[in-house]
């Protein structure tokens, strides 16, 4: 491994700290503020700051040796799959609890090598269904009811959730595609941008807005806009020009067991046996996924 590769996973790595933490504060200001709005107020700070951050380097894009008609392309597709993701998630996380949903969407790992190879006409391994059969046993037990006589239904924050993590696999395998032929700073602004224009044209159609300007949902709405939007995103779309979709995928791998840690610290939520053996079983398909014997596939052009 390179040194810019092990810098790229490690960026990746502090993505998942911050995103794992802050699912307890998005949880908490959902109290306040209606989800979809939420997104639109996180994702225009988010995309301000970049505008800020990349002012100096703003002319220079369309002189970029990387073509910006590919940049603007990629941050358009991965703008749209990037604000679905985060509207399952953030409507789901009413429904359902942070550790759960942190978990449910740690199905990206899972779903990211499948999308691939349904993608690139490329043939599923043996440990890759042997690891989706063992996950979605997992979220079987996380998701389903366990008394006698319950319905087979599950919580519809579980289900949008479970749409979350095929956006989010949608989303990396869209960054892999573009960010070795883009400029990673117009990039990561435009998908973010696209996102703040897509909640804001239909936060009225999903919701009724409402906000109660508390601490917590000024709280939520900066540390998220700056460091989980605008500063997490734009380490990716750098990223991934350096590493593979499927180790990226693995390293998010982490992002719910920090969730978890955050939640039980916070607030002392804790998942129920069977709920954890879910989350086990999650865990150990994501694992054979991701762990199975290496054999080097091109990367998708």
């Amino acid at each position: 491994m390179n040194r810019l590769q092990r810098r790229a996973e490690a960026a990746l790595v502090v993505n998942t700290i911050v995103w794992g933490a802050t699912f307890v504060l998005v949880k908490q200001a959902l109290r306040d503020v209606s989800p979809v709005l939420f997104l639109a107020l996180r994702f225009t700070l988010a995309t301000a700051a970049l505008l800020i951050l990349f002012r100096g380097s703003s002319t220079n894009w369309w002189s970029h040796p990387r073509n910006p008609g590919w940049s603007l392309r990629g941050g358009a597709l991965a703008g749209l799959l990037l604000f679905s993701g985060y509207a399952f998630q953030t409507i789901g996380l009413q429904f359902t609890t942070a550790p759960k949903s942190a978990f449910l969407t740690g199905l990206t790992a899972v779903m990211t090598p499948l999308l691939a190879a349904l993608v690139y006409r490329t043939r599923p391994r043996g440990t890759e269904i042997g690891g989706v059969l063992l996950a979605t046993c997992g979220m079987a037990l996380m998701t389903l009811p366990a008394l006698p006589g319950a319905t087979l239904a599950m919580n519809r924050g579980d289900l949008l959730t479970i749409c979350c993590a095929a956006c989010y696999a949608a989303h990396i395998l869209t960054l892999s595609r573009y960010s070795a032929r883009a400029s990673f700073e117009l990039l990561a602004t435009g998908q973010i941008g696209v996102s703040a224009l897509l909640a804001w044209l239909l936060f009225h159609i999903m919701e009724t807005p409402h906000i109660r300007w508390t601490a917590g949902v000024w709280a939520a709405i900066v540390i998220t806009g700056l460091f989980a939007t605008a500063l997490a995103f734009t380490f990716q779309a750098w990223a991934q020009r350096y590493t593979t979709s499927t180790r990226t995928a693995l390293i998010f791998m982490l992002e719910p067991v920090f969730a978890w840690i955050t939640s039980y610290v916070l607030t002392g939520e804790t998942l129920s046996a069977r709920a954890a053996a879910g989350a086990g079983l999650i865990l150990t398909g994501i694992l054979v996924v991701e762990l199975k014997p290496f054999r080097a596939r091109p990367h998708p052009s």
